[in-house]
């Protein structure tokens, strides 16, 4: 399988069980989306979990605490930097 497409599948299943504001996971499509977007395009874990915040703040009109948000960016990084390590 397509090394890209593992990962985002990886993002969206660490995404969806996050569900910061109960939800249920499937409720989350276009945050989802955008937060994978975000993972490919930023390194640091500062800038991600701003970005990851900022992305459902804006959705939901609700506030999230950065500890939160901070640990599912460091989640993502993770595994984007152990499939990035790949041969």
């Amino acid at each position: 399988m397509n090394k890209d497409i593992e990962a985002n599948r990886k993002f969206d299943r660490i995404l969806r069980e996050w569900d910061p504001f109960k939800e249920g996971g499937d409720f989350y499509d276009t945050e989802v989306a955008d937060a994978i977007q975000a993972v490919h395009q930023l390194d640091d874990k500062e800038a991600l979990t701003q970005r990851i915040k900022e992305i459902y703040e804006f959705s939901f009109e609700k506030p999230l605490s950065v500890e939160s948000c901070q640990k599912v960016a460091e989640q993502l990084l993770q595994i984007k930097n152990e499939d990035s390590c790949e041969l």
